[in-house]
């Protein structure tokens, strides 16, 4: 079990958990990780020689950084330094270890986009959101809109004018049902 640090006793005194801090620990839960390292590793060097590779899933959480908060190679890099919610997502312990580099994230990247992970990562994303109901396929999109008109409408307690001096008001709105359209799921 790992030792809890000065700055994670600080951080859990916090009154209150930023969006990205919320977005990371749902996107821990809800990931199935093993089954996703395991369709990298085949992929992946074995360390054989020089020096040793970065864990798998670290590399993949970093990965993973990088396209929901659309990141460069190095702005990753300063990103997990900076952000606690992102060090802790990642999983990296300072005292022990630093942050894999812009270069080696960058072969990673390039590795998953050779052998096609990426596209088959960002459906299995897409697909476990959906499962988990994090993220909706359908549903309905309200536009509301004040326009301006010259008098007080005839039936003004129906269509709840309102006045700013002496410019009278009236709101509309338009309601659109939406839903996405389901292609053939492959992958994980």
């Amino acid at each position: 079990m790992r030792q809890e640090t000065f700055t994670d006793m600080e951080y859990s005194c916090r009154k209150k958990k930023t969006r990205r801090g919320e977005f990371l620990e749902t996107m821990d839960e809800i990931i199935p990780w093993d089954e996703w390292i395991g369709v990298i590793e085949p992929y992946y060097p074995k360390g054989r020689r020089g020096r040793p590779p970065v864990g798998i899933e670290k590399m993949l959480r970093m990965y993973l950084l990088q396209i929901w908060f659309n990141l460069s190679d190095p702005a990753t890099e300063d990103a997990i330094y900076d952000s606690y919610s992102m060090r802790k997502f990642v999983g990296i312990d300072f005292m022990t270890e630093s942050v894999p580099d812009e270069t080696t994230l960058c072969r990673f990247r390039h590795r998953m986009e050779e052998n096609g992970l990426n596209k088959l990562f960002f459906d299995a994303i897409d697909r476990v959101m959906v499962e988990t109901g994090h993220m909706m396929k359908g549903g309905t999109i309200v536009d509301a809109a004040i326009v301006n008109v010259p008098r007080v409408p005839k039936n003004a307690e129906k269509a709840c004018p309102s006045k700013k001096g002496t410019a009278w008001a009236v709101g509309l709105k338009c309601h659109i049902d939406a839903e996405a359209l389901h292609g053939k799921e492959k992958g994980l």
